[in-house]
């Protein structure tokens, strides 16, 4: 057989299951992932042993923090709203700058962008990892807390008492962090996006680190401007408190909703830059 019947053959790609598994697995074995994920299972015992030792000291705090008090099922909602912050939208960050701005530095995006994989393929997978890091950080920090709530905080005779004052049992409060979980996820896969957007355009993963890092500084900072309340509908981080609103009787779903709603557009705006520019990008 000739060479130029071999190069005229059929092109054999690998069965996308196999793509994803291989792209988790390169997700998950970075260092950075997993010291990340060690901190996010530190967050919530941390926060149960501060509320702990306050509610010994001076009694339970004002706010969320403080409704954890005798009420450890509170804990895991009360951990996603506080990394939230900055910890899991960085968790995120970092794993889209790897994905493509990462591989691009070390020279192994060149290859996957010749291979027969497919560029529409390579963007599914890579979006892939992103979630999957997503989901496993949040499902760590909800897991944990809920472990942490029971053993150091102690609950309330197998009850969560709501921020409205009234009581839900054990299977509604664990369909509330559930419903948290969710949510948070939700968020920050809009932050995903926008990551990965970035990272498609630069080789230099500290850039896409920097620009969606400093893009939510720059968002809390023009929502809390009461001159430009009028762009609060449009940004990202408008309604990242939400999630509190699992803690209330009856649940309220407007806010929630509304910013699932919110981050659905970030994914598409994201995700469609993502693949025109991969589609695009010179080999």
């Amino acid at each position: 057989m000739s060479a130029g019947t071999l190069a005229a053959g059929p092109v054999v790609r690998a069965p996308l299951g196999r793509l994803l598994a291989a792209e988790v697995r390169w997700a998950l074995r970075r260092p950075r992932t997993i010291a990340f994920l060690v901190v996010f299972a530190l967050v919530p015992v941390l926060i149960a042993i501060g509320v702990a030792v306050a509610d010994q000291a001076d009694g339970p705090g004002p706010g969320l923090i403080g409704a954890v008090a005798g009420n450890g099922l509170v804990l895991p909602v009360t951990s996603l709203m506080v990394a939230l912050t900055l910890l899991l939208p960085l968790a995120v960050a970092m794993s889209a700058a790897d994905a493509l701005a990462g591989e691009s530095a070390a020279g192994t995006l060149r290859g996957l962008l010749v291979a027969p994989v497919g560029r529409l393929r390579l963007v599914a997978m890579k979006a892939f990892g992103v979630l999957v890091v997503a989901v496993l950080a949040t499902l760590v920090i909800a897991v944990f807390g809920i472990l942490a709530g029971l053993v150091i905080v102690g609950w309330a005779d197998g009850q969560l008492v709501t921020l409205s004052g009234s009581t839900v049992g054990f299977g509604d409060a664990l369909g509330r962090v559930g419903l948290a979980v969710a949510w948070t996820v939700g968020q920050l896969v809009a932050v995903g996006a926008v990551a990965l957007a970035i990272s498609a355009f630069t080789e230099h993963p500290l850039v896409v680190l920097a620009s969606v890092l400093g893009g939510l500084i720059v968002f809390g900072v023009l929502a809390a401007i009461p001159a430009l309340q009028w762009i609060r509908p449009y940004l990202l981080t408008t309604g990242w408190s939400a999630g509190a609103d699992v803690l209330r009787d009856p649940l309220p779903f407007e806010d929630l909703v509304e910013s699932s709603l919110r981050a659905l557009c970030y994914v598409a705006i994201g995700g469609g830059v993502t693949v025109g520019r991969m589609l695009r990008r010179d080999a």
